[in-house]
C-alpha cells in the first residue's frame, strides 16, 4: 500500500445526519487497506492523545499504508481537538486519521483543524429532503417506490436515516423487482413514529371522530413541513377514493383478494378498504370526496376561517355517522 500519503489526505472528518452515507464513505476508505492495517477506536475511550500515539505507533512500523479510525469524536473535549491540531503539522508518513462525529459543523475547532491538512467531508439530509433520500436509496437497490410510500415510511420511522436505510434494505428485499407503494410499506414497516399516517385514515374508516381530530391534530403539531396539511388532506382525499373503488367492485360482487390486482393495492389493505367501505353509505362517500376538495380550495385562500378550524370542520363532517 505505498504511496498512500500521496494518493490520500492525511486525515478525513466525517460528519452529518446521512449515517448510511457515511457508512459508505467510510467502507471506500477501508478498501485501501489490509484488514491487519486498521485501527478502530471510539472517543468514549480514547482521548485525542491516545488517537495521535496509535498514528505515530503505526508509522514507525508501516511498511504500507495505516489506517486509524475514531468514532464518536463529538464527544472530545477542547485538549483532545487541539492535540489533533498539532498532530497535523507533521502528521505520520504513510496512516491516514479518519474521525467520525455527529452534529459537527464545518466551522467547529475540529472541523477548521482537519481542514487545514485534511477533509472534512459532511453528509446532511435535510428533514424536508427525507422522502427525496428515502427514494434514491431504494433506487440503489434497482426497486422503484412512489413518493407516497416515501414519505410514509418517513412518518412510520421518524427521521433516523440508519433506521430508515434498514427498513429500505427489507423492503428492497421482500419486493425484488416489483414497486413499493404506501400500503406495502405500511403493511411491512412497524410504526415507530408518534403518528404513522394510516392512524388518521383508520379512525376515520371506522368512523370515530375523537380518533380522527387527535391524529390530525398529532401529525400537524409533530410536522416540520409548513404545507404538511395540504399533504394530510391529499393523503386523506386519495384514500377515500380508494375505499370509493372498493365499495363499487363489493357491489359489484368483487372479492376483495381479486379487487388488489386491478386496484393494484396490496391483498391486506384491500381488505381492509373493503371493510371500511361498507361503513360509509354510497352518498357519503361522495359527498366526503367533494367535501375535501372544497377543504384544499379553502386551505388554499378560498377561505376566510383558519386552516385548522376549516379542517376540524371537515374532517366531523365525513366521520360522524348521519
Amino acid at each position: 500500500m505505498a504511496g498512500v500519503a500521496e494518493e490520500l489526505k492525511p486525515a478525513y472528518l466525517l460528519t452529518g445526519s446521512d449515517r448510511p452515507k457515511i457508512d459508505r464513505a467510510l467502507h471506500r476508505l477501508r478498501s485501501r487497506f489490509g484488514e491487519d492495517a486498521i485501527e478502530r477506536l471510539s472517543a468514549r475511550e480514547t482521548s485525542g492523545e491516545d488517537a495521535v500515539a496509535a498514528c505515530n505507533a503505526m508509522g514507525l512500523f508501516a511498511t504500507g499504508g495505516r489506517l486509524v479510525f475514531v468514532d464518536e469524536v463529538e464527544r472530545w473535549k477542547a485538549a483532545d481537538v487541539k492535540v489533533i491540531a498539532d498532530y497535523l503539522v507533521a502528521p505520520a508518513p504513510e496512516t491516514v486519521l479518519a474521525l467520525v462525529g455527529e452534529g459537527l459543523r464545518k466551522d467547529s475547532p475540529l472541523a477548521k483543524a482537519l481542514a487545514k491538512k485534511g477533509e472534512v467531508l459532511a453528509y446532511d439530509v435535510a428533514k424536508s429532503g427525507l422522502p427525496k433520500w428515502v427514494g434514491e436509496q431504494f433506487a440503489r437497490h434497482g426497486v422503484k417506490a412512489t413518493a407516497e410510500a416515501c414519505r410514509a415510511l418517513v412518518e412510520l420511522v421518524g427521521d433516523n436515516l440508519q433506521e430508515i436505510a434498514t427498513e429500505v434494505d427489507k423492503l428492497s428485499a421482500w419486493a425484488g423487482q416489483d414497486p413499493i407503494g404506501p400500503d406495502e410499506v405500511e403493511l411491512l414497516v412497524g410504526a415507530r413514529a408518534d403518528v404513522p399516517p394510516f392512524v388518521l385514515t383508520d379512525a376515520w374508516g371506522r368512523r370515530d371522530v375523537a380518533a380522527v381530530l387527535s391524529a390530525a391534530e398529532s401529525i400537524l403539531e409533530r410536522s416540520a413541513r409548513s404545507g404538511e396539511v395540504h399533504a394530510l388532506v391529499g393523503r386523506l382525499a386519495a384514500h377515500v377514493r380508494r375505499v370509493q373503488a372498493c365499495q363499487n367492485l363489493d357491489l359489484a360482487g368483487v372479492r376483495p383478494r381479486d379487487a388488489a390486482g386491478e386496484l393494484k393495492m396490496h391483498p391486506f389493505a384491500t381488505e381492509k378498504a373493503f371493510g371500511q367501505s361498507r361503513n360509509f353509505s354510497t352518498e357519503e362517500l361522495r359527498t366526503a370526496i367533494v367535501r375535501l376538495a372544497d377543504l384544499d380550495l379553502a386551505l388554499k385562500g378560498g377561505s376566510r376561517l383558519p386552516n385548522d378550524l376549516e379542517l376540524e370542520r371537515t374532517l366531523v363532517a365525513i366521520t360522524r355517522e348521519a
